[in-house]
């Protein structure tokens, strides 16, 4: 099944699946890109990590670690060797003693500037899935997901994906925040309600992420009291998810962030701009498989 069909199907009690907000989708997009980045040169690992923390500081390198989907030992690595160098600089979190808070410093910067030239030509080759008109049309529609106060000088589609990729989290962050939740809970969430019980296992395939990272963020669940691991009825050597009262007691508040967070971005990309936009990041998706 095709990104854009899978997105079509209805959840339970018609609610939209998981993988059919739009933000699941752009955050695969740009976790795809980031991946094969840090694959690719340094200079383009270095560029992605610079990039993000020029939009804002991390609060922990597990935060920016997560913010990429990347492994929490590779990162550490990454910022060891950049605060070497001079472009990045550590801080101890004053609300978390424990943790550091990641900025990027005026060398830093500088060195971003310098690497944006040649981010053309890998540029060129992530667009390489669409025509010249599509790949205009691609960066008109991402720079509508932006406020017009941060519209980027740049057209590069990697950047203008990561730019409202982090929009758009940040926005979702807002809505979330009263339940006492951020984005990164919203997916494994409504994941289980529709798949539950199910194995932690089955969780990170449904979600496109790895099994440590989404281990990670059922431990924050079930420490909240939201989720319960219970055993799963057909393998009784491994755990099963689901919801748990409180979980449940929040679940309806939860799809309505969810669908106000739609709603929003359906107006901004217009009448027919938002299923134009998931087929044309669908392709480069497909592309990059």
């Amino acid at each position: 099944m095709s990104v854009t069909k899978a997105t079509e199907a209805q959840g339970r009690d018609g609610r939209t699946p998981t993988n059919g907000y739009f933000g699941d989708l752009l955050r695969r997009v740009f976790s795809r890109f980031a991946a094969d980045a840090m694959d690719d040169a340094p200079q383009s690992r270095d560029f992605v990590l610079l990039d993000v923390l020029a939009d804002g500081d991390a609060r922990s390198q597990k935060d920016l670690a997560e913010r990429l989907g990347i492994n929490r030992t590779v990162m550490v690595r990454l910022i060891d060797r950049l605060e070497e160098v001079g472009h990045v600089s550590r801080t101890r979190n004053p609300a978390n003693r424990r943790s550091y808070v990641l900025s990027l410093t005026d060398a830093g910067r500088a060195a971003l500037d310098e690497m944006r030239e040649s981010m053309a030509l890998r540029n060129a080759r992530i667009a390489a899935a669409l025509t010249p008109r599509e790949q205009r049309r691609l960066v008109t529609l991402l720079g509508r997901l932006l406020p017009e106060t941060e519209q980027p000088a740049t057209q590069s589609i990697e950047y203008l994906i990561t730019q409202a990729h982090l929009n758009q989290r940040r926005t979702f962050d807002a809505l979330l925040g009263d339940l006492g939740l951020r984005v990164r809970h919203f997916g494994p969430l409504t994941a289980i309600d529709e798949l539950g019980p199910c194995p932690q296992q089955r969780l990170a395939q449904h979600l496109s992420i790895t099994e440590p990272a989404a281990a990670e963020v059922v431990d924050e669940l079930v420490q909240a009291g939201m989720v319960s691991r219970g055993k799963d009825p057909h393998d009784r050597r491994r755990y099963a998810l689901e919801l748990t009262d409180r979980g449940r007691e929040l679940r309806p508040s939860l799809y309505e962030a969810g669908e106000r967070m739609q709603s929003d971005t359906r107006e901004a990309l217009g009448a027919d701009g938002e299923e134009e936009l998931r087929s044309l990041l669908g392709r480069l998706l497909e592309a990059q498989a």
